[in-house]
């Protein structure tokens, strides 16, 4: 806008430009000139008419002039905005285009709708705890709502009881259509026959009908070696022929000596043709490989394994691992959180193939230290460092999970696992203590067989058997936990990264420098919304 005065006073332009130049004058009348002044007369104050008017209109006329130029465009937006906002609704009275322009020039928006939102929080918050007749229908989707808000003219707080009971009708059958779909999905990954199964029967074939699939692992001239401890010894315990393939080869490539690597795969009686089959078709040399099944180990007996006989027998856990899954969906239940308790309900939880860690210093008891993996893992790095590390005494060199940049994975302690609000429990353990994670361990096996691990490890499996799995739901992990107080070594995080699938933020330079990348199964179900309650409530140990 400019603002333009002529010389003589006599003109005024005012100009705006937006775009087109519009211009608005206003002339001023040219003044005769003031009389003289009349002669002064005792008692009188002041000069006559004529100069008095001369100074008015400088003094007050003139600026008020120019003020109203310079105010009339504005109040011609003013005036002319909510005109076009509402839509050719005509203001016929100074009172309408008051309230249209007045809250604008006096800095106050929306007076009617903001009374409007007032009353609506108002009469939400009065309906919040009031609960909707179970009897009545309602809308089964969003236009349904409206059309029945049209028809029925709905008053405030009718408005405000019904939209609250259809959004909790809309949630619960969304929370019903998770916790079917997790549990289809359960089904489906348990009863769909895969790949890996018919890889499994064609070995156990090769196994009965091809002379090379039966040859002695190791070959004799290697047996020695089995029990020498100058070479890297890993243990794995699987019954996944593939998955142990690819831990025992990503090993063997990582390393800078795999000649000094021996691999003793440990597996159960019906999977050991197979296994066997596929290690003595399928040579990594120059590593060595021995495969076992638990059915060839003599100290395996039921004699020196009483507790887990007890665990298989145990009605309760029957029912826990073996019953109707479908049992477990409850209606409160968070998605992810019933998705991992079918997960943590596979049967493997109670196999003695999954206990075997426990009984290492008995089974291989010419070995001193031993690094075991498990199935879901990829090595990435040379793992022969391993050996060097100084455990300090110590039994299990472990990544401990209760520090670390990731608030979900790192952040494990007793508390998640066990449950405080048992007296055993309450008064045996420290619910702050650190937790760690079992999927690479060194084992200190000289250091071992000095302590009661293995006892310790019993004790607390019968006091959960007869507290009727209180003490904790499910795994090998929490017993083991206890078992290993105060033998336990942490070491640096970047040997085993934990938690893919469902890491809160994975760091993809993290994973490439690990040494070991640990697919924890539950990364089939959880995702990183999943809170920390969430994974108490599920009681998942691994």
């Amino acid at each position: 806008m400019q603002l333009r005065i002529s010389p003589s006073m006599r003109s005024i332009t005012i100009s705006s430009s937006n775009g087109v130049v519009d211009s608005m004058k206003v002339r001023v009348a040219p003044q005769p000139p003031p009389p003289p002044p009349p002669p002064l007369v005792p008692g009188r104050r002041g000069g006559g008419g004529g100069w008095g008017a001369g100074w008015y209109w400088r003094a007050v006329a003139f600026p008020a002039v120019v003020a109203l130029g310079c105010l009339l465009p504005f109040a011609f937006i003013l005036a002319a905005v909510p005109a076009l906002e509402a839509g050719g609704s005509k203001c016929s009275s100074i009172d309408c285009l008051g309230r249209r322009i007045g809250p604008s020039f006096l800095g106050r928006q929306g007076g009617d709708s903001a009374r409007l939102v007032q009353d609506l929080y108002r009469i939400f918050d009065q309906v919040n705890n009031e609960e909707f007749p179970s009897n009545e229908k309602l809308p089964e989707s969003f236009r349904d709502f409206l059309l029945e808000m049209k028809d029925d003219h709905y008053d405030a707080r009718t408005f405000a009881v019904r939209l609250k009971a259809t959004m909790e009708s809309m949630d619960k059958e969304v929370k019903r259509s998770r916790l079917a779909e997790q549990l289809y999905k359960h089904y489906a990954a348990t009863a769909i026959p895969k790949g890996i199964h018919c890889l499994s029967l064609r070995l156990t074939d090769e196994y009965s009908s091809n002379a090379h699939a039966r040859k002695q692992l190791p070959p004799p001239e290697l047996l020695p070696l089995l029990s020498d401890n100058s070479f890297q010894h890993y243990i794995l315990a699987s019954d996944n022929i593939l998955a142990a393939s690819v831990v025992v080869s990503s090993t063997v490539r990582s390393s800078s000596v795999p000649e000094k690597v021996v691999f003793h795969v440990i597996t159960d009686k019906k999977t050991y043709p197979g296994m066997h089959s596929w290690f003595a078709l399928n040579s990594i040399s120059p590593a060595i490989v021995e495969v076992k099944g638990v059915h060839q180990f003599d100290w395996l007996t039921r004699e020196n394994v009483p507790v887990l006989e007890a665990i298989e027998n145990h009605r309760g856990v029957r029912n826990h691992y073996h019953g109707d899954h479908g049992t477990v969906s409850s209606a409160s239940d968070n998605p992810r959180v019933l998705a991992s308790k079918l997960q943590a309900r596979s049967p493997k939880y109670i196999s003695l193939l999954n206990h075997l860690r426990i009984y290492l210093p008995e089974l291989f008891p010419n070995l001193n230290k031993v690094v075991f993996l498990d199935d879901d893992i990829v090595v990435q790095r040379d793992l022969s460092p391993l050996w060097e590390i100084n455990l300090e005494g110590k039994v299990n060199g472990a990544v401990e999970t209760c520090r670390g940049d990731d608030n979900w994975v790192m952040s494990k302690r007793f508390r998640t696992y066990f449950n405080f609000s048992h007296p055993v429990t309450s008064r045996s353990l420290d619910p702050d203590e650190c937790a760690w994670a079992y999927g690479m361990n060194i084992f200190d096996l000289a250091a071992w067989r000095k302590t009661n691990i293995r006892d310790t490890y019993h004790f607390w499996l019968k006091e959960n058997l007869k507290s009727g799995l209180t003490l904790w739901k499910f795994g090998t992990l929490p017993p083991a936990l206890i078992a290993f107080r105060g033998h336990v070594h942490g070491i640096d995080p970047s040997w085993h990264l934990l938690g893919l699938g469902y890491q809160e933020k994975t760091d993809i330079e993290s994973v490439r420098r690990a040494a070991v990348i640990h697919y924890n199964e539950t990364a089939i179900f959880w995702s990183p919304s999943m809170t920390r309650s969430d994974l108490a409530n599920t009681g998942h140990s691994e």
